[in-house]
C-alpha cells in the first residue's frame, strides 16, 4: 500500500509541476513535501526530479515512474469501479480538455447537467486552442477530427462542416459568389485560429468531383470566432464557420449559405480517449451522455 501512495503522490506532484503547489493541495507543509519526495527517491535509489520551490523538472526514471505508475493507478481504479459497474451511482474524477468555442457553449453545459445526475463525479474541463495531451493529467479531449495515434478510441459526437456564408446586408451590396474562386474578389472574414493555414478556404464539390482550395483576403481578422461571427452578422463579409456554431443564424436569415453545389469541408468532433482494459464507467457514461445530447442541442447539417 506504501507503494500505491507514493505513486499517487508522485503523479499529483508531477501534475502540480512544483513543490508548493502540491504542498497547498495536500494541505502539507512545505518542508513535508519535500521530505517525502527524498524518502521516495531514497527507497528506489534514483533521483526522480530537480526540483525548486518554483519549478520540478522530471529526469528519464522520473518520467519513466509516472508513465507506469499511473498505469497501475488507472487499471487499480478501473478495476475496483468495474466491480461496481451495477450500481447507478457514478464517482471518481473526471478530467476533460475541449476547444474554447465549443467547450464553453455546448461542453460546459452539458457536463454540469451530467455532474447534477451523478453528484458522486469530481470534473475538471480545460479549454484549450490546442489538445491536452491524453492520459496524465487528461481523461478525455474533444476534438475536430479523429486522432492519427490507433493508441486512442475516437467515438463520433456530432456531425459537422464549415460553411461559407454572408449576411443579407452583405449580399446587398455584394453579388454572391457562384464558385470557390469568387471569393477572391469578395471581403473575406479571417480566422486567425491555431497554426491552421487560415487564409486558405477550401470546398468539395456536391457532385463528387475535385475539392478546391482558395487564397482569401479581407480587411478584418480576429484570432476568436465569436468576433468574426459578429463581423459577418453586422455586414462586414463572407464568413466560413463551422454548422454547429451558425446553424441558427442560418435557420433565421441571419446569415445566408453560399455556394451552391459546394459546401466546406467536414470537421467532425469526436471524444478521444486512451484504450485500456478498463475504461472507467464515468469516462464510458459521460461520452454516451454528450452522443445523445449534442444531438438533440445541433442539428445535422443538410446533405
Amino acid at each position: 500500500m506504501a507503494s500505491l501512495d507514493d505513486l499517487a503522490f508522485f503523479r499529483q506532484l508531477a501534475q502540480a509541476g512544483n513543490l508548493t503547489a502540491t504542498a497547498r493541495e495536500l494541505g502539507l507543509s512545505l518542508s513535508a513535501v519535500s521530505k517525502r519526495l527524498k524518502q521516495l527517491e531514497a527507497r528506489l535509489g534514483v533521483e526522480l526530479a530537480s526540483r525548486t520551490t518554483r519549478r520540478l523538472t522530471l529526469t528519464a526514471e522520473g518520467e519513466h515512474y509516472l508513465a507506469k505508475g499511473s498505469e497501475l493507478l488507472d487499471e487499480l481504479g478501473a478495476l475496483e469501479e468495474s466491480l461496481g459497474d451495477g450500481r447507478e451511482a457514478l464517482v471518481g474524477p473526471l478530467r476533460i480538455n475541449a476547444t474554447f468555442g465549443f467547450g464553453r457553449r455546448h461542453i460546459a453545459p452539458l457536463l454540469s447537467e451530467f455532474c447534477l445526475h451523478h453528484p458522486g463525479i469530481e470534473a475538471s474541463l480545460e479549454l484549450s486552442n490546442f489538445p491536452a495531451p491524453l492520459g496524465e493529467t487528461v481523461d478525455l479531449g474533444i476534438r475536430v477530427g479523429e486522432p492519427p495515434d490507433s493508441r486512442m478510441i475516437a467515438r463520433r459526437l456530432l456531425v459537422n462542416r464549415r460553411v461559407p456564408c454572408a449576411a443579407p446586408a452583405y449580399l446587398e451590396k455584394h453579388a454572391a459568389p457562384q464558385v470557390p474562386r469568387d471569393l477572391m474578389h469578395h471581403q473575406c472574414l479571417v480566422l486567425r485560429e491555431n497554426d491552421s493555414d487560415f487564409s486558405h478556404w477550401r470546398f468539395m464539390p456536391m457532385d463528387g468531383g475535385r475539392p478546391q482550395t482558395v487564397k482569401v483576403t479581407g480587411r478584418l481578422t480576429s484570432n476568436d470566432g465569436e468576433v468574426v461571427k459578429r463581423l459577418a452578422l453586422e455586414g462586414h463579409g463572407i464568413l466560413l464557420r463551422s454548422w454547429w456554431d451558425v446553424h441558427a443564424q442560418l435557420s433565421e436569415g441571419q446569415l445566408i449559405p453560399l455556394l451552391p453545389g459546394w459546401q466546406g469541408v467536414r470537421a467532425d468532433f469526436y471524444a478521444i480517449y486512451p484504450q485500456r482494459r478498463h475504461v472507467p464507467a464515468r469516462l464510458r457514461a459521460f461520452v454516451e451522455f454528450l452522443i445523445t445530447r449534442l444531438g438533440e442541442r445541433v442539428p445535422a447539417p443538410p446533405a
